[in-house]
């Protein structure tokens, strides 16, 4: 597909400052960098194709969407349920060693563990201070699914925080 020096430029710019949102974004939903950076190239790869539709919509609420979905599909291929890793964040990924702490990996290990969907409005409601509009918008939901995925999962990572908690103070008694 060919696109006017206008729309390429446009495109470039899109990508240059919305890259590493885009990255975090996706590390959140999947929890994985390297899948995150797979997800991550295949939306831009469809973001370019439909670039001139985003002078219309949002491009930052369409981009989402697409690295949602492409996600969920990477999900629903039987070879990715081949194995699961725990969740590691890389040395580079942090602004300093303190933000890599007990309580940081237990909070991504339990996002890690939320479905798809509650994942993706739990990290756009509260990781990147969205809306229940805009989180809507972007995810194609309507705002009472949006709070209601919001509800569960916020509540099933209270459950899984205090049962990792819990954990923790039993291995400190025994």
């Amino acid at each position: 597909m060919r696109h006017s020096e206008r729309e390429e430029a446009e495109f470039r710019e899109f990508v240059a400052t919305r890259l590493d949102r885009l990255r975090n974004f996706a590390f959140l939903v999947c929890g994985d960098w390297h899948r995150a950076e797979d997800a991550v190239q295949v939306t831009l790869a469809k973001l370019y194709v439909a670039w001139p539709k985003t002078a219309k919509i949002s491009a930052d609420a369409y981009s989402r969407r697409i690295l949602v979905n492409v996600i969920k599909d990477v999900w629903r291929r039987a070879w990715f349920r081949r194995e699961h890793s725990d969740v590691e964040i890389p040395e580079s990924a942090t602004a300093d060693p303190a933000t890599a702490s007990a309580q940081r990996m237990a909070v991504l290990s339990a996002l890690a563990r939320l479905p798809t969907r509650q994942r993706a409005v739990v990290v756009l409601r509260f990781w990147e201070d969205r809306s229940v509009d805009q989180t809507a918008e972007i995810l194609r939901l309507s705002t009472g699914t949006v709070k209601s995925h919001t509800a569960r999962g916020l509540q099933a990572l209270r459950g899984l925080l205090g049962e990792d908690r819990s954990k923790r103070t039993e291995g400190v008694r025994a």
